[in-house]
């Protein structure tokens, strides 16, 4: 191409326009886009004086176009196409549990109420208030009449009961609401 070659380089863009676009499409997957691309392309080469050592029109065209479009999409933050969100949901897996994991959890949590049935009452009232009824370990301690000591003792009795009969290592002591 001749030193100065965006006569040319406009020349080829109008004449070759419906080749480029197709073939931009194709990159970019969206035929919207490419056209989009292209406009800016054009803008681009208007608001230029001069272009040197352009030896492929069309290759140094869809590299413009692309990298426009590229920038472009980035500063919109690209929404996804109906498609794109279709494919997303159909490979999302589905968070809800399957049959084979209700009926284990259904197996565990009757195991588990067996184990809470065979503890002695204070320690199962203790149990139940602070891990079901989420009731403060001093407020437990009021309503039975015993210490906080003796709530928290009762309370780590009943979660390590729990643990060793169902296979499990003792918790790890953590802080609770006195």
């Amino acid at each position: 191409m001749p030193e100065n070659a965006l006569p040319a380089l406009r020349n080829f863009l109008v004449s070759r326009y419906d080749e480029l676009k197709q073939r931009l499409a194709r990159r970019l997957g969206n035929a919207d886009h490419a056209s989009d691309a292209l406009q800016d392309t054009w803008l681009r080469l208007e608001s230029r004086d001069d272009i040197d050592g352009v030896r492929d029109p069309a290759s140094y065209l869809l590299r413009v176009a692309v990298n426009l479009a590229y920038d472009r999409l980035g500063k919109q933050g690209r929404l996804a196409t109906q498609e794109e969100i279709d494919a997303l949901l159909e490979d999302a897996a589905d968070p809800a549990p399957g049959p084979s994991q209700i009926a284990e959890d259904r197996s565990e949590m009757a195991a588990l109420a067996a184990l809470i049935a065979r503890m002695p009452p204070r320690r199962r009232q203790v149990l139940v208030m602070v891990r079901w009824e989420h009731l403060p370990q001093r407020e437990v301690a009021a309503r039975l009449g015993i210490s906080l000591r003796t709530v928290e003792k009762e309370l780590k009795d009943a979660h390590d009961f729990c643990a060793a009969r169902m296979g499990r290592p003792p918790a790890a002591p953590e802080a609770h609401e006195k």
